[in-house]
């Protein structure tokens, strides 16, 4: 099995639908801190330990200027979860395979 280093990481900050719904915001370009906790009805403070979760996890990253502080999706980082999810999904593909394989076997030596 592959290793997919800090797959928890990333799933731990996915966990969370405030952050997926940032993840997905950030998907159609960087924004504003501001920008992406508008549609939430939270308190910014609040707000941004959903943006400090998906930094630490290397989904985001974020940069200052002046008061402004902007997102922007790490879609290496993102990757992390299409490899784990199609790594599984090749597994359970052999084994379904297998499985299948038997079956058939079996019905053809009765």
């Amino acid at each position: 099995m592959a290793n997919h280093h800090g797959v928890n990481e990333v799933f731990l900050a996915l966990a969370d639908p405030t952050r997926r719904e940032v993840i997905r915001a950030l998907g159609r370009g960087p924004a504003s801190v501001g920008e992406l906790a508008q549609p939430f009805a939270i308190t910014l403070p609040s707000f941004m330990k959903h943006i400090r979760a998906l930094e630490e996890s290397g989904l985001i990253r974020t940069s200052k200027s002046g008061r402004v502080r902007t997102c922007t999706l790490d879609h290496d980082r993102l990757a992390v979860v299409g490899d784990w999810l199609d790594e599984q999904r090749r597994v359970w593909d052999e084994r379904t395979d297998r499985l299948e394989s038997l079956v058939t076997d079996l019905e053809e030596t009765q």
